[in-house]
């Protein structure tokens, strides 16, 4: 693939919330991971199964593959399945859809030198579908007003507009390992409005290094979150709590730091990380050293260790009952379910402190009152 544009899709809810951060990250490589990898090795697996149940020229990836396995195949499984629900929802009102798969997407109409890629497109006559796969199993992303999603929709309404009778635009996120596959649906005209109106004047600012640092959650995979001073004063307004004791710290003081917690731990980190990599590369802090962290013995050759266990007499293994994913994985999960399925459950989850807008249901919770009440 080519090079990312400077505003990118991908990072769009950024730079339209925080315009100047645009410039700011510009040149910044973005630091390799294997999650990353793994999520483009899965987004490759999908590629293929799609192209080939689509009878589209495709070359499998598996054996070239370095994170293959089972939970990929069945991710993007699920992902296949989605696409072709689309696609036989676009066939209703179109009796050839067409179906691109990580295509190229221009939306410099509105975006300078703007583009981005695609998972995967469905246009038909009234709608259009665009699906994005997303492998992570750390942060939720929803479709709905998703800036990413918004900004490739517009770009193939460029595209095809004029060669569809297009009303709608229907986004959908397919998120696996969440268990979730989230969609939300806008008229074109709305699509249109927003882009003219808000997204356009965003990005002619974030093309210019102009506008406001805005800090938010937008901030979590910029490229300079760790020395961003938006970001810092932000998260050091809870010092005007002056670190109450949490049962000496007022309702309405409580609900604004659930607000902002996570945002104020994750930035703790990222801070800490950034100055140790600093000190690594020789800066140094007043008050602060690099130390030799704890460390834990281990073998140095596990082989030779069985060896030398069993020649003594003893048996250096021990059995233990394979976990749940490796069972899975060793009796397929159709004979998972049909040996194993009466013998698992699964238990109620702790509970946990969430925003209004998490859409899990609200927990039922019995206080100690009434545990012990009469009724």
């Amino acid at each position: 693939m080519a090079n990312h544009a400077l505003l990118s899709g991908s990072t769009a809810k950024r730079w339209t919330e925080c315009t100047p951060s645009a410039r700011l990250c510009e040149g910044i490589e973005d630091a390799p991971s294997p999650y990353a990898e793994e999520g483009s090795e899965c987004h490759l697996l999908g590629q293929h199964k799609i192209e080939l149940n689509h009878k589209m020229p495709t070359e499998d990836p598996r054996p070239g593959m370095k994170y293959y396995n089972q939970e990929m195949e069945e991710c993007s499984d699920i992902y296949l399945q989605v696409v072709n629900e689309k696609y036989a929802d676009a066939k209703k009102y179109c009796k050839d859809p067409v179906l691109l798969v990580e295509a190229k997407l221009d939306f410099s109409r509105w975006v300078k030198e703007g583009f981005g890629y695609g998972d995967c497109i469905i246009i038909a006559d009234h709608i259009i579908h665009v699906i994005d796969y997303k492998h992570g199993a750390g942060v939720l992303v929803n479709a709905e007003n998703n800036t990413q999603m918004k900004v490739y929709s517009l770009a193939v309404l460029d595209q095809f507009g004029d060669l569809y009778d297009i009303d709608e635009v229907c986004m959908t996120i397919v998120q696996p390992r969440k268990d979730n596959i989230s969609s939300w649906t806008i008229s074109k005209d709305e699509l249109l409005d927003w882009a003219d109106n808000f997204l356009a004047p965003r990005a002619e600012l974030a093309y210019e290094g102009k506008g406001e640092f805005q800090a938010g959650p937008h901030c979590q995979f910029c490229k300079v979150k760790s020395k961003c001073r938006a970001r810092a004063e932000r998260n050091l307004e809870l010092a005007q709590h002056e670190f109450k004791l949490p049962n000496l710290l007022e309702d309405t003081e409580i609900a604004t730091i659930l607000d902002k917690v996570d945002d104020l731990v994750s930035w703790a980190n990222d801070v800490k990380d950034y100055a140790l990599s600093q000190a690594l590369a020789g800066k140094t802090y007043d008050g602060y050293k690099i130390v030799e962290g704890r460390s834990i013995r281990k073998y140095t050759d596990e082989g030779a260790v069985a060896e030398a266990v069993t020649a003594a007499g003893f048996d250096p293994y021990e059995k233990k009952l394979l976990g749940l994913t490796a069972m899975t994985q060793m009796l397929g999960k159709k004979k998972f379910e049909e040996v194993l399925g009466s013998l698992t459950c699964k238990p109620n989850g702790k509970p946990v402190l969430v925003p209004n807008s998490d859409k899990r249901p609200t927990m039922t919770i019995n206080t100690a009152a009434e545990d012990f009440s009469e009724n």
